[in-house]
């Protein structure tokens, strides 16, 4: 009998290290441990030959987000390539998905993930990396459909049977389902603590439901507990921010900010989502956040034509017209043009439609045309999911179009977005009195000071 990976499917590798540290990479990989990398290392030092270990190298550059590690990725692609003839007709097809996916074809990857778990329901990274590409692609459907139709393949003794669960409680919760969510979410964290996409999925529920108290109980945990794992942690602490600022304790925000959600040189795809959005969403309750925004618009100049992930670049978007970048705004809005007309790539179909309109908005906002920014938002209001993200991310849209609104005195606009957010976020800070008349009483009222 060949080697195999934990759940049993079997590996083209016949060195039984290479296998035990593919796994481990596997593992680590789930529980976003920094370690991930170099177990596959090892894997490949021990079997140079191995189709999917390869593959799996191409499969980490690509989920870094940004075009600067595709010649990498395009590397491990060549070398997977390279152990076709030794490889299983599984990892045959994971090797066309990561060549559809560095192509920038994500909606064809993921139809080719579906076919991987739809053949073998117990292949965990197909699954996972599905749940990545279409959780950028806006489709709540399909990350509930994915872990919710190879469950009843997944014993509950079969290692990686709580990730699935932890997976399938954030499609619920995306979906709307926030009591399966929870119930499911905190099912999977008790089976792995150290499963953050299951505690990342419980927040979502405890966010979506405006429970900010149980929020931060949920989040109650030491600054260093997840020291060991990647960027994704700090998007935790994002999330755990998020109830502070709900609950006006901006000093508490600031100081996640500062140790856990402020962006680093090297400026991962999620670390310029958060920090841009948690800046915004403190000014829009008054909160003088300092001289903060400057680092993320140095670093924003430097990823113009970055175009991976839309969400992201809207956050660019963001970033260039707080600070008034006008000219490094406008080459970014030239270089969307151009990714937008590419044939391949299915990040490129939201350009036009959503991307650019977005950032001119945001661009328009930025420079004080704040009927401008309403005109280009309020017939996208309902039309945002194909941006990617998640029904919590994509707020930063709806809150804005209303701060423009009140800027604007587009008094019915105003009304209406108010009596809107009133049923979808009830106990949203936006809509206390204190937050709106201070938009509707004058621009040049002084800001609430914080700590930091």
């Amino acid at each position: 009998m060949g080697l195999t990976d934990d759940r049993g499917l079997t590996l083209s590798t016949r060195s039984p290290e290479a296998a035990a540290h593919f796994n481990a990479a596997i593992r680590d990989y789930l529980e976003y441990r920094l370690s991930a990398g170099e177990k596959l290392k090892e894997a490949l030092a021990a079997d140079p030959q191995f189709a999917l270990a390869h593959c799996l190298k191409g499969y980490f550059m690509l989920l870094v987000g940004s075009t600067s590690m595709h010649p990498k990725a395009e590397q491990a692609l060549r070398a997977a390539e390279a152990c076709l003839p030794g490889a299983t007709a599984r990892e045959a097809a994971h090797i066309v998905a990561l060549a559809t996916w560095l192509r920038g074809d994500t909606d064809g990857t993921r139809r080719i993930w579906e076919q991987i778990f739809l053949d073998h329901p117990t292949d965990i990274l197909a699954l996972r990396l599905h749940q990545f590409a279409v959780f950028w692609m806006g489709r709540a459907d399909l990350l509930l459909a994915g872990p919710a139709g190879v469950l009843d393949a997944w014993a509950p003794d079969l290692p990686g049977y709580g990730n699935v669960l932890g997976m399938l409680a954030f499609g619920l919760e995306e979906n709307g389902a926030y009591a399966e969510a929870e119930t499911h979410g905190r099912a999977a964290v008790e089976l792995n603590p150290d499963d953050l996409w299951a505690v990342h999925a419980v927040a979502h529920v405890l966010e979506m439901q405006g429970r900010h108290a149980d929020g931060r109980v949920w989040f109650d945990r030491p600054l260093d507990i997840w020291e060991d794992r990647n960027p994704f942690k700090d998007h935790l602490w994002w999330h755990a921010a998020l109830f502070p600022l709900e609950m006006g304790d901006f000093d508490r925000v600031l100081e996640l900010y500062d140790a856990r959600i402020r962006v680093s040189e090297q400026a991962f795809y999620l670390d310029v989502q958060n920090a841009a959005s948690m800046l915004m969403r403190l000014e829009f309750l008054g909160v003088d956040v300092g001289a903060r925004w400057g680092k993320l618009a140095d670093i924003a100049e430097t990823r113009l034509a970055d175009h991976v992930l839309p969400f992201t670049d809207m956050h660019w978007a963001m970033v260039l017209s707080h600070e008034g970048r006008a000219e490094a705004a406008e080459r970014f809005i030239a270089s969307l043009e151009g990714f937008a007309d590419n044939p391949h790539a299915t990040a490129a179909r939201v350009v036009r439609p959503l991307l650019i309109p977005i950032s001119r908005a945001l661009l328009a906002y930025g420079r004080g045309d704040f009927d401008e920014a309403v005109d280009l938002l309020l017939p996208l209001r309902h039309e945002l999911t194909p941006i990617g993200g998640s029904h919590a991310q994509r707020d930063i849209v709806q809150q804005l179009l209303l701060v423009a609104a009140l800027r604007a005195g587009r008094e019915r606009i105003v009304r209406m977005l108010i009596s809107e957010r009133r049923v979808s976020h009830p106990s949203s800070r936006l809509l206390r009195d204190e937050s709106l008349g201070l938009w509707r009483r004058s621009e040049t009222l002084p800001k609430r000071q914080a700590v930091g």
